[in-house]
């Protein structure tokens, strides 16, 4: 660790080009090579160099770019990228200005070749080696997005980047609110997975509801999620070192847990979430077949248990039910509360791993290779295998052709004593989507809930 003296900084400021050009891959941006008797020889950095006396450091950086590369760049095409605060090994601190430029006049091409043996464009995720790693803290930074970065280097690193000691850190933005996790969770995702170049704020609309997705430098791609309480963080951990790796492909992998932040790394699956999203007749038929087939896989992760006791949620019932009282219309009190005595004479059924949020939202399906992937397991519980196509029942309403497509796909239709829990797990769930969407505001919930009362009601099955 370096010393942390009284001092004042004399930090020297210096300026870096991010010329960046369209490739056939995507963006690129222009390095050269360093060579001879300098600093960092034979590493990559981009073209820089220190501010000269009564220099502005846009003037600096148009200067730097001609003696360097031999382009000339017209001070109004200098736009800000980021600012990076560096500490080298040496212990020397400096603050450097990168800045985008996306038009000049001229060719790029090496012109100092006592210093600069090569120039040439790289990708911007696939940046060569060995690089400067105080240049690619700053691309990286750029490639966030953010305005400061901080890249202080401890003595023994080296001088080329090396992802396993990358010391960038990103300075938030006034105001950014839930643009990026807190400190210490960044700080754990990168950990587990690396430099973290790009957050993005997933967060489903609703109140505790904490996901980012992160990319990271060599362009990979993860989720980070906050669990709400200990016990959603417990139980989508358990499924995760459970029966979720006998779904394969089908789910993410866990690929690191905080106890004590109540966080997760997983890794991300292709396709869109079915929330939302309308598809073709043939193509919805496909879909529901794939969700009976999956709910099938679910439920024989792990051998079927005799049950003990209620498997019925009715412990609830009635604070939920003081909660949507006001909501409900005439004749549901009754009809809920007729269904709440029919569930306590009926018999338990056997238990199996189940998803326990199993709804569309949380299935995403991919077009183009015609595959489902299943996300969220932190509602996951040993219960009645039914219990996973409550919130499914909403969607075949009015369509016998998807719910058949369901049955096909699960092998299977259900049971006698399956099809009345399922009437009462869908009239316990419907009161409790009520509550919650009267409580945080979330009129989907609400309308889903009414609607189900309304259609278990009319068609008279409790």
């Amino acid at each position: 660790m370096w010393p942390v003296s009284g001092g004042r900084h004399t930090e020297p400021l210096d300026v870096h080009l991010i010329a960046i050009r369209e490739g056939q891959t995507g963006p690129e941006v222009l390095l050269s090579r360093r060579a001879g008797d300098v600093y960092a020889a034979g590493h990559w950095h981009a073209p820089s160099g220190h501010l000269d006396a009564g220099e502005d450091v846009v003037t600096a950086l148009v200067r730097e770019t001609l003696e360097e590369t031999g382009v000339l760049v017209d001070p109004p095409d200098v736009c800000a990228a980021v600012t990076v605060h560096h500490r080298s090994p040496s212990g020397g601190a400096r603050v450097g200005f990168f800045f985008e430029v996306r038009r000049w006049s001229g060719t790029p091409r090496v012109i100092e070749p006592d210093v600069c043996d090569a120039m040439g464009w790289f990708p911007l995720d696939a940046l060569p080696e060995p690089m400067v790693a105080y240049c690619r803290a700053g691309l990286d930074a750029y490639r966030a997005g953010a305005r400061i970065a901080l890249h202080f280097q401890e003595s023994d690193d080296p001088i080329a980047y090396d992802r396993a000691v990358d010391r960038m850190s990103l300075v938030p933005d006034a105001g950014s609110g839930g643009a990026m996790p807190e400190h210490a969770v960044r700080k754990f995702a990168e950990s587990a997975v690396g430099r973290i170049t790009g957050w993005s704020d997933v967060s489903w609309a609703r109140e505790a509801s904490q996901v980012w997705r992160a990319r990271g430098a060599e362009d990979g791609m993860w989720f980070v999620k906050i669990h709400q309480n200990d016990h959603f963080h417990q139980r989508e951990v358990a499924a995760f070192r459970g029966w979720v790796s006998r779904l394969g492909a089908a789910a993410p992998r866990l690929v690191a847990t905080d106890e004590s932040l109540r966080a997760v790394v997983i890794t991300a699956v292709p396709g869109r979430s079915l929330h939302g999203i309308i598809h073709p007749p043939e193509e919805e038929r496909r879909i529901f077949h794939s969700i009976g087939q999956l709910a099938a896989t679910i439920h024989r992760s792990a051998p079927t248990q005799p049950a003990t006791g209620s498997t019925l949620p009715l412990g609830k019932l009635q604070r939920h039910l003081d909660a949507a009282r006001a909501h409900l219309e005439p004749g549901d009190e009754a009809f809920i509360r007729a269904t709440a005595e029919k569930a306590a004479v009926l018999p338990a059924l056997e238990t199996v791993p189940t998803h326990g949020d199993f709804q569309r939202r949380n299935l995403r399906w991919d077009q183009s290779t015609g595959t489902l992937y299943v996300i969220d397991f932190e509602r996951s519980e040993d219960g009645p295998a039914v219990r996973d196509f409550v919130r499914l029942s909403d969607a075949w309403d009015g369509r016998p052709d998807l719910y058949k497509a369901v049955m096909d796909g699960y092998g299977r239709p259900f049971t006698p004593a399956e099809e009345e829990h399922l009437g009462v797990l869908s009239v316990l769930d419907a009161v409790s989507a009520i509550q919650y969407g009267v409580a945080h505001g979330d009129l989907e919930l609400l309308e889903r809930g009414r609607r189900t009362l309304a259609r278990l009601r009319a068609t008279g099955r409790t």
